[in-house]
């Protein structure tokens, strides 16, 4: 690339503090900037560079952020585009639009919350808005043959993409490559923002990506970020078919999926030969009245029966959230709930869990039915929607309770006893081994040591919470 050819500078914001995703953020990063960025790297006449502030090993400045002064200084952009697909992370987008801004430099932003909050962004110094596929943005942007942003290009046949070009993220050091082929979900949940029919690539393209990185990069550990997994179920068997052929277990997939995949076992078992070690899994919780609320589809008892079959073949992480609301509930045993919150995590023996607030996010048709009970932003700023929070006000609870409510079971299942528990099962390695056999002695040994880190950054969270005091700052606006 020739020195003299300007740059542009894709940016992922960084979180606005240390949760639950940060320690997987340092390993990986997000797959649409970097398509985004792949494909402004083949015009003709640009240079083309992202930086993920989560993960980032370059100069910083006084507060251990990315140093974008020094970054513009060293290589000046004269376009910066920034991912807009986390809500929490907005303000971070709006503080760094303003830092290009004034060196006149222009922005663009896209992501699930600047195409429901178009004029906002506009408002906090952002040039251009892509509401629709940033692939097809970019070139017109670059090639100047667009101007009216306001409708969304989207990518017909994501076949015509091309493999991503993880070469282009400066400062990083990845671990873990984020892979996908289906974009939009059908199911539209009441509290989820990505809406769309669903659009896939084909299992061959998948696959062509998956050997690509491999032979280029060695890659080794994948993360699929389709939000379900069975999608499209012939080309998702016959993806999984060819990387078993391929590489056997070789490689380490993250995939995540509905509880209902585990009513096809042969999926199950081409997932495991093909190297799928963890399923995320969206539980929400084991409460009866709430998944009918969320309309899941499912009962507790159900979830419970497809989690023990999913168990056979891969590690568990369980996502919830705690305190849905219910329209009409007046009065919220939380203690109750609590208790059945671990009777079912227990009874599921998940490897890990995540448990969080219900999180009003743009675009959703949960924020418009709380629109009146939501907390002003000038209280409850974007930076607190990353589920850590009470982002509205609950009609069946305290505002205590549902401020603590969820860090309560997560100290709980992520104990400090999980550090003599590794000491133990280190121990008992060469009985344990003789008896179950490696695989059962390391899924527990390896869940403690989870357990363990777990146990420190809650204990962290419960800390900074406790400095903070949120609830009484809600209180006194």
């Amino acid at each position: 690339m020739k020195k003299e050819w300007p740059l542009i500078r894709f940016i992922i914001p960084s979180f606005p503090e240390v949760n639950i995703f940060s320690r997987q953020a340092k390993k990986t990063t997000a797959l649409g900037p970097i398509m985004v960025a792949t494909v402004a790297n083949k015009i003709w006449g640009w240079r083309v560079e992202v930086i993920d502030e989560n993960n980032y090993r370059g100069p910083k400045n006084r507060f251990g952020l990315p140093d974008h002064t020094a970054l513009q200084g060293d290589d000046p952009a004269v376009i910066v585009a920034f991912y807009c697909g986390l809500t929490s992370t907005m303000e971070r987008v709006w503080d760094l639009a303003s830092f290009y801004h004034e060196r006149g430099v222009k922005t663009i932003a896209g992501g699930w919350h600047v195409r429901y909050m178009p004029e906002e962004a506009r408002e906090k110094n952002i040039d251009i808005v892509v509401p629709g596929d940033g692939e097809i943005a970019i070139k017109q942007i670059l090639a100047q043959e667009k101007k009216d942003f306001s409708e969304g290009d989207i990518v017909e046949n994501l076949n015509d993409l091309p493999y991503p070009d993880f070469g282009l993220l400066k400062h990083a050091k990845l671990k873990i490559y984020p892979i996908g082929r289906t974009r939009g979900c059908k199911m539209n949940c009441e509290f989820c923002s990505v809406k769309g029919k669903p659009r896939s690539a084909s299992a061959i393209h998948l696959f062509k990506t998956v050997k690509h990185l491999v032979e280029t990069r060695n890659a080794k550990k994948f993360f699929i970020v389709d939000d379900r997994i069975e999608e499209d179920l012939d080309e998702t068997i016959t993806f999984f078919k060819m990387v078993s052929q391929e590489y056997g277990k070789r490689l380490f997939f993250t995939v995540q999926a509905r509880l209902e995949t585990a009513k096809n076992e042969y999926l199950l078992r081409l997932m495991k030969d093909a190297g799928v070690r963890v399923a995320c899994i969206g539980y929400e919780s084991p409460i009866e009245v709430d998944l009918k609320t969320m309309r899941k589809g499912y009962s507790s008892s159900q979830a419970l029966a497809w989690t023990k079959v999913i168990k056979k073949y891969f590690r568990i992480h369980g996502m919830f959230m705690f305190g849905y609301p219910i329209p009409g509930s007046k009065e919220r045993n939380v203690e109750k709930d609590i208790k059945c919150f671990k009777k079912f995590i227990r009874k599921a023996s998940l490897d890990t869990i995540q448990i969080l607030h219900p999180v009003p996010l743009v675009g959703t048709a949960l924020r418009k039915r709380l629109e009146k009970r939501l907390f002003p932003l000038e209280v409850v700023p974007w930076s607190k929607y990353d589920g850590s929070y009470a982002c509205f006000r609950p009609e069946d609870m305290s505002l205590e309770e549902f401020q603590q409510a969820p860090l309560k079971i997560m100290a709980w299942f992520y104990s400090p006893f999980a550090f003599f528990r590794v000491g133990i099962r280190t121990i008992l390695f060469p009985i344990d081994y003789i008896a179950r056999g490696w695989s059962s002695w390391f899924r527990g040994w390896w869940r403690d040591v989870i357990k363990y880190g777990g146990h420190l950054l809650i204990q962290k969270w419960i800390r900074k919470q406790k400095r903070e005091d949120f609830v009484k700052k809600i209180k006194a606006e």
